[in-house]
């Protein structure tokens, strides 16, 4: 629950619960009203983490080494998510009008907004998470989904509050102009987020995938431009072809791209995860070793906050310390099961091996400090 409340602050999270807030100011719900969106909401929220681990245990069950977001490794699932997030923004954005955030919504439109919340969320692995995702993978199959429930119950919890707590909603500004104008605004993150899925799409199908995916999302654009322009008129037809053409017609063109090339060189000199490689450097000396993946937040924050800086770099090179590096951006069978093996269903995951010693297990949220301090 905790790793859940924890993915409302998330920049593809945030704007959504901030909308559906703020349209139970506008609308003005009764107190039932109020509940029942809120009940609605999280019922949305809960039935899709429930079903995104159940689909995760099914797969598992059928013996592939897979975790937490594993849909995120098919490049086609990042192009929908890259076209559903650049909906969402063009929406906040003004460009059309999305019912299931809009007004009006009622519980239909709650239920959705939960699910939509839900699955954009899922790349990310916060504090708290790591460790119950993990265990979910060794718990029977009813103790896993609700600790999939637990997640999504934890997400839900800020729109139930407001549904539940009158006092909570009396501290909702009064609707105006302004309401419009923060709409606006929170375009801006999704935009970013969009931005943040093309590069991903790049580093997974390469520039020709991201090209298709870019295209994709500019014919999705003109067709809900077009949508917008005429979705009080009658004939919608067009426009929704186009978007139907945006969305189906990349799809199977989309393929993944040379697994090699996307391992860039680093300050600590990384070199890509094996077994064998481990053990053999284990043999000489300490190692760090770090599972990442490219649609994993948390890892790129602590990569660019905390591994890039100079003061690990040198601390590492003067303990004569050796890196490896497991990208788990496309999947990888040998990775899930190394992964399982330390109670992780996905990444980051961050390991220290002292000389003759088994791994030191890290926190998920890295920080200068703690790994200059390695083997000191």
């Amino acid at each position: 629950m905790l790793g859940g409340l924890i993915l409302n602050v998330m920049p593809c999270v945030f704007p959504i619960l901030s909308l559906k807030a703020l349209s139970l100011a506008r609308a003005g719900e009764t107190e039932a009203g109020a509940r029942r969106e809120a009940l609605s909401y999280a019922a949305g929220v809960v039935l899709t983490c429930v079903a995104l681990g159940g689909a995760l245990l099914a797969v598992r069950a059928g013996g592939a080494a897979v975790g937490w977001a594993f849909q995120l490794q098919d490049p086609r699932v990042i192009v929908l998510l890259l076209l559903l997030i650049t909906t969402i923004a063009l929406n906040l954005a003004g460009l059309f009008q999305l019912p299931v955030l809009a007004k009006g919504g009622g519980t239909r439109g709650a239920f959705a907004t939960g699910a939509l919340a839900a699955f954009v969320a899922t790349p990310c692995t916060g504090p708290f998470l790591g460790f119950a995702l993990g265990a979910a993978l060794v718990l029977p199959t009813w103790g896993a989904l609700a600790v999939f429930a637990g997640l999504g119950l934890g997400l839900a919890l800020p729109f139930l509050l407001l549904g539940f707590v009158p006092a909570l909603r009396r501290l909702l500004p009064k609707p105006g102009a302004w309401m419009e104008r923060f709409q606006r605004i929170l375009s801006v993150p999704m935009f970013l987020t969009a931005l943040g899925l093309a590069w991903i799409l790049g580093r997974q199908a390469g520039v020709d995938g991201m090209a298709l995916g870019l295209g994709a999302a500019l014919l999705l654009g003109l067709g809900l431009w077009w949508l917008g322009r005429r979705q009080s008129g009658r004939s919608l037809w067009p426009a929704l072809a186009m978007i139907v053409v945006a969305v189906a017609a990349p799809l199977p063109f989309v393929r993944v791209a040379d697994a090699a090339a996307a391992l860039a060189p680093n300050a600590l000199g990384a070199e890509p995860f094996s077994e064998a490689r481990l053990a053999q450097l284990r043999a000489e000396g300490p190692v760090f070793v770090y599972f990442t993946a490219d649609w994993c937040l948390t890892c790129k924050v602590n990569e660019r906050a905390v591994l890039d800086q100079d003061e690990v770099v040198e601390a590492f090179r003067a303990r004569g310390m050796r890196v490896l590096v497991g990208d788990w951006t496309r999947g990888d069978e040998a990775i899930g099961r190394f992964l399982a093996r330390h109670g992780r269903s996905g990444v980051p995951l961050y390991l220290y091996y002292a000389p003759g010693r088994e791994a030191e297990i890290l926190p998920q949220i890295l920080t200068v400090g703690r790994l200059t301090r390695l083997g000191s």
